[in-house]
């Protein structure tokens, strides 16, 4: 989130708030519900100190024949009093509860929906783990606040208002006394709200970083117990950690003065009003229930006062957590497909790049004036060094990217002019880095085709020797595994994820480094499995291992982001070029 200007805070917390308000639109009416029942329940708790004021009266007038019979009709009143504003306010309790509980139910979905819908390039940007704490703490920040705000300002504001009333129609002048610190209390509280949101704001983004830290040094740890990089990894951590400390001490200790700076004020006036109301009591201007029952509203007075002061902090949690939240879902998404869009009715897999250029940068091309035609189940290699685009080439045959200028077809259909889904359904992908999700292995191999037959997926696992392995597991085929199960081998998840490729059956293939984690046993049977994966259909293989794509129907050879040489194994190794110094470099590396 970017550093905001000072003068710029109140802007943005107006429009968080504004935004708040219409996420919250389609439960206007039961939150509407909730705070006439809150007020209602408040408003009853108003007149209990009225009435213990005048049963006072009634004793002391009545003194020493004292009239039982109005006491205990006052008494009656107060237990319905005390019963109806506890129905009330539960009543209340329970619709705020079902609002936020739906709310952030609500809010999650959408942000979910808006991961699928947010370009490749986001991701490329922005750390997993900041996403994850906005779609969890700032979203649970969110529910539990507005929750407090909403029960709390309603119950305050009507506490606040009716004691007023009530008081001003006690004694005016008593009441004078008792609302001039208002104004005062309002000022200092407004000045500290105003200082203590810039600590909030920055609360919730370094504990972004720091669930982005948590979730790299999980994910990563055998690469930093591997290199001895515990301390380091440690050190960088503490140092977000005392980072978040710092900041959320700031935040709490500003927003928490706002209580003490009000409580001194209204107790400053509450030691006023007992002081003129004896007086008064003794000059026979006021009666001695009327001065009980005035100081005890002091007392409530003072209260919400207090409290609307301390829920500035759950205030500022809910501007800065809103923020961060309606920030996320109002990133640009990728560009609406073109209505109405081309579809190729039965993919013959005939690939053109036209004069192809891209950068991720507008300044830094990373393809060059890039062609080339392949046709129909042609097996396609792309080598390069690294940094030569050949990954980049494969996001923008998926259309993870658009070309900065030129233009790709399938079958004689430009991309551009289909559906991004359309065109993602054609390829299937076995990528370097293996995933599976939590499941059973049959889920993860019908994770491309739902509808796919048990004897389809045994099938597909057969042909990409991966069977015999799943049979050997606790419960076959409905052995629970995930990525970072320990009960398969890297090379045994890869295998897996080519039998998955097989069930999806799609009409053409890429592979991305898919051997450049394995022993040489296993990668020949990746080989034999990729060989069956590609026969018959058009497949681009992404390959620093070069032995593995000798084979290659054709082989573009990149080099800063351009085509520089183009053939089968043979040709390019009698041009003797760049090809061939790579090919040779690992030849002689291998021995």
């Amino acid at each position: 989130m970017p550093r905001l200007k000072n003068g710029e805070r109140p802007e943005n917390m107006r429009k968080s708030l504004k935004t708040i308000f219409r996420s919250i639109g389609k439960y206007r009416f039961l939150i509407i519900f909730s705070i006439i029942l809150t007020i209602s329940s408040a408003l009853l708790g108003l007149f209990i100190p009225k009435i213990l004021g005048d049963m006072t009266t009634i004793a002391v007038n009545s003194y020493p024949e004292i009239d039982w019979v109005s006491l205990g009709q006052k008494a009656i009143l107060i237990i319905v009093l005390f019963v109806g504003s506890a129905l009330l306010n539960y009543g209340q309790a329970y619709i705020l509860a079902v609002v936020t509980a739906k709310y952030t139910k609500e809010l999650r979905e959408r942000i979910l929906d808006k991961i699928s819908r947010l370009p490749i390039s986001y991701f490329d940007k922005n750390k997993f783990g900041d996403t994850l704490s906005r779609m969890s703490n700032d979203v649970d920040v969110m529910a539990t606040s507005m929750a407090r705000t909403i029960a709390d300002t309603s119950i305050s504001l009507t506490v606040l208002i009716g004691v007023m009333a009530i008081m001003l129609s006690i004694n005016v002048w008593l009441s004078l006394i008792a609302f001039v610190v208002v104004p005062l209390s309002i000022v200092v509280v407004g000045k500290i709200m105003k200082y203590a949101q810039k600590y909030f704001r920055e609360q919730q983004k370094t504990l972004g970083v720091l669930n982005s830290k948590i979730e790299e040094d999980y994910a990563g740890q055998i690469i930093i117990q591997s290199n001895s990089y515990e301390a380091a990894a440690l050190d960088d951590f503490n140092e977000t950690n005392e980072k978040l400390t710092t900041v959320a001490r700031k935040a709490q200790v500003f927003s928490s003065l706002s209580f003490p700076v009000t409580h001194i004020f209204t107790n400053l006036g509450y030691v006023a009003v007992c002081a003129v109301g004896g007086v008064f009591v003794v000059e026979g201007k006021i009666s001695i229930g009327d001065i009980q029952a005035f100081i005890q509203y002091v007392s409530r007075f003072n209260r919400p006062i207090t409290e609307i002061a301390s829920t500035t902090s759950t205030i500022q949690s809910l501007l800065a957590a809103g923020e961060r939240v309606f920030e996320f879902l109002e990133q640009s998404e990728e560009e609406p497909d073109l209505e109405p869009a081309m579809t190729i009715e039965k993919v013959k897999g005939e690939v053109e790049f036209h004069d192809v250029n891209f950068g991720y940068l507008d300044d830094q091309p990373v393809i060059r004036n890039f062609s080339a035609k392949i046709k129909p189940g042609m097996k396609v290699a792309i080598v390069g060094p690294t940094g030569a685009g050949k990954t980049t080439l494969i996001n923008l045959l998926m259309r993870f990217y658009e070309p900065g200028s030129g233009y790709i077809t399938i079958d004689g259909v430009p991309t551009r002019e289909m559906k991004r889904a359309d065109v993602r359904k054609m390829f299937g992908m076995v990528l370097q880095d293996t995933w599976l999700f939590n499941g059973t292995v049959e889920d993860n191999l019908r994770y491309g085709n739902p509808t796919a037959s048990f004897e389809e997926i045994k099938k597909a696992a057969k042909a990409a020797n991966v069977d015999h392995i799943i049979e050997a597991l606790p419960k076959g085929y409905r052995s629970e595994i995930a990525e970072d199960s320990d009960n398969i081998s890297a090379g045994e998840k890869q295998l897996i994820t080519i039998a998955r490729a097989m069930v999806a059956n799609p009409p053409m293939m890429i592979l991305d480094e898919a051997t450049s984690n394995v022993d040489t046993r296993t990668e020949q049977l990746i080989q034999d499995s990729f060989e069956k994966l590609t026969h018959g259909r058009t497949s681009f293989v992404i390959a620093h291992r070069l032995s593995t794509i000798r084979n290659s129907d054709l082989i573009l050879v990149m080099r800063d982001g351009a085509i520089v040489e183009q053939g089968n194994h043979r040709e390019l190794l009698k041009l003797n070029g760049f090809y061939a110094e790579l090919y040779n470099s690992q030849f002689a590396d291998s021995n």
